[in-house]
């Protein structure tokens, strides 16, 4: 919920950078700030991406627009058939990485299920 808040003010797109217990690192860029939202919102500029094992990167396939929705429960990058590219629960310590439409990405830890160790959001002006 702080992370909402301090991104109120933003209207710059904003790189979450993601290192979990198992030392996978991947995120999003999202071409908008992470809000509150009923439902999803964000461009195709907004895209998945892991290090593991050399940087891959996962694009929009132009498949559908649910690219990010936030709620004081969770905040979902990119979806479709009932699964999420990234879901992080509310406390920004567990979260699930699946394939999913928007993206066509790979799974971005080594388990689907995976708990954060480090996260950083950066803004872009």
């Amino acid at each position: 919920k702080t992370m909402y808040r301090t991104m109120a003010p933003l209207s710059a797109p904003v790189l979450l950078v993601i290192k979990d217990t198992d030392g996978q690192t991947f995120g999003s860029f999202s071409s908008s700030p992470f809000k509150v939202s009923e439902s999803f919102y964000g461009t195709g500029e907004t895209f998945l991406f892991t290090f593991q094992p050399k940087l891959k990167v996962f694009k929009w396939t132009g498949e559908n627009y649910y690219f990010v929705k936030a709620n004081a429960d969770s905040l979902i990058i990119g979806g479709g058939r009932g699964h999420f590219g990234l879901w992080l629960d509310s406390d920004l310590y567990h979260g699930q990485s699946y394939n999913c439409e928007t993206f066509n990405n790979d799974i971005l830890s080594k388990r689907e299920d995976f708990f954060i160790k480090d996260l950083e959001v950066w803004t872009f002006k």
